[in-house]
């Protein structure tokens, strides 16, 4: 495998050391797993954090090897993770497309729409900016991976207010933990009750 690519990191866990095992979502190539030197090191760890976009020189001497990766930053999520509303936002659409989307399977409406979700999340003036676009990456994760017929179709309704909002995510809950989360050991789940929890604040 080589790959040169932008990627959004989706989620980095410790291994070793010093490196991190990350998980980039590229248009190419789906969600990449791949190994990152030096990644809880001083210079890569502001790199190495789910929701950021990266310039990714990945590559593999065979299908069966992890790959090694290379990260340049591309665009920092991090001056928004210390607001609680955004970073909920952030934590949650990055977890739910880790866990859920197979390795090496390209999705690209899937990476469009987190890119759009993310730099609406960082740029909007308030979650009314961005709620509907996390409902229908919601309802496009569901519909890419063959449960669009129990989310309504793929339909998205329009939304007047927060409240409205808050309904539609209540009632996506049910088949994103049914379908998607149900046999994971990770709480996946209890990243999405927490934005929900600090959008219901703002109602």
């Amino acid at each position: 495998m080589q790959l040169t690519s932008p990627a959004i990191v989706v989620a980095a866990r410790a291994h070793g050391e010093t490196a991190v095992i990350a998980r980039l979502f590229t248009h190419e190539a789906g969600v990449v797993a791949a190994y990152v030197a030096g990644g809880r090191g001083r210079q890569l760890r502001p790199v190495v954090i789910p929701g950021n976009v990266v310039s990714a020189e990945i590559r593999a001497k065979s299908d069966s090897q992890l790959p090694f990766a290379r990260l340049e930053l591309a665009t920092s999520r991090g001056p928004w993770l210390s607001e609680p509303l955004p970073s909920a936002a952030i934590a949650w659409a990055c977890a739910v497309t880790a866990a859920t989307l197979p390795e090496r399977n390209p999705y690209p409406a899937l990476h469009a729409a987190l890119g759009a979700l993310l730099d609406a999340i960082c740029h909007a003036p308030s979650a009314r900016g961005w709620v509907e676009a996390l409902i229908g990456y919601e309802t496009l994760l569901l519909r890419e991976l063959g449960y669009g017929a129990r989310s309504g179709g793929g339909h998205r309704p329009e939304i007047a207010d927060l409240g409205q909002a808050l309904e539609i995510l209540d009632r996506l809950e049910r088949p994103i933990a049914t379908y998607l989360i149900a046999d994971m050991r990770a709480d996946v789940m209890a990243a999405r009750r927490q934005l929900r929890d600090r959008l219901a604040r703002m109602v």
